[in-house]
């Protein structure tokens, strides 16, 4: 579903945001992406949904390459970016109008998920509200439904769970799994390195835009914890 193949990228010409970064998220596939702060999640993620330019490398969606076709990938990416960015004077409601109006989604289509996920999402009240009245966390649960809107592939997502208080992250968790049980594939960043070891069956672990870790999360994990092998791989677990 998506691959990433050594892929650079440099802000300065001089040293490397990503260096060399590669890996592979197949259908069916949740995949945490973690690292410190600075190490290169968000570059890659922008980089992926055709936010910024790279270097070097390839970046295929579904077998199509971002660079050569960016709006073919568009169509079949949701994307939920770090801070949950929307048109503050729009009613809830017409925002999400405006995200299917723009991936050509069904009217039945749209009233269906946008009155599942707002019901699940305890924002059903809240649709006819402006954005700007909304707290961070009611802004959060409108960018992940406007995400589930339309008939997406691949969900990209950078920290998508800050703002999410315990009740509607649980809910999101089974969205997600709902999610790829229907084909679909999920490449998340996250600094909850406890719900990612819960909820993935794949990671990769960045360092200074590299990656120094990637694979199945049984066979990295093994009898760690995901804290434990986190701390090692950045040679700091004698220091904590």
């Amino acid at each position: 579903m998506l691959s990433v193949k050594s892929v650079y990228k440099s802000y300065d010409g001089k040293k490397n945001a990503l260096s060399n970064v590669s890996l592979e998220v197949e259908s069916g596939d949740i995949f945490a992406f973690i690292g410190h702060n600075g190490a290169g999640k968000t570059t890659l993620i922008k980089s992926i949904v055709g936010l910024q330019p790279f270097d070097k490398g390839v970046i295929e969606v579904n077998g199509i390459n971002v660079l050569e076709n960016p709006f073919d990938t568009k169509r079949i990416i949701s994307y939920i970016p770090d801070e949950p960015d929307a048109f503050e004077s729009l009613s809830g409601l017409e925002f999400l109008n405006f995200i299917a109006d723009a991936y050509d989604v069904s009217i039945e289509k749209r009233k269906e998920r946008i009155e599942k996920y707002a019901k699940e999402f305890e924002m059903t009240d809240h649709l006819n509200s402006v954005i700007s009245s909304y707290s961070h966390g009611m802004k959060q649960k409108i960018v992940i439904i406007s995400a589930l809107i339309h008939d997406a592939k691949l969900l990209v997502m950078d920290e998508p769970f800050v703002g999410l208080d315990p009740k509607a992250a649980f809910i999101f968790k089974n969205i997600m799994r709902e999610f790829v049980s229907e084909g679909g594939a999920i490449f998340f960043s996250t600094h909850v390195l406890e719900t990612a070891e819960q909820l993935c069956n794949k990671i990769a672990v960045i360092k200074n835009g590299e990656i120094v870790k990637d694979g199945k999360m049984e066979d990295i994990v093994s009898d760690e914890s995901l804290e434990e092998v986190f701390m090692e791989l950045l040679g700091e677990k004698n220091n904590a």
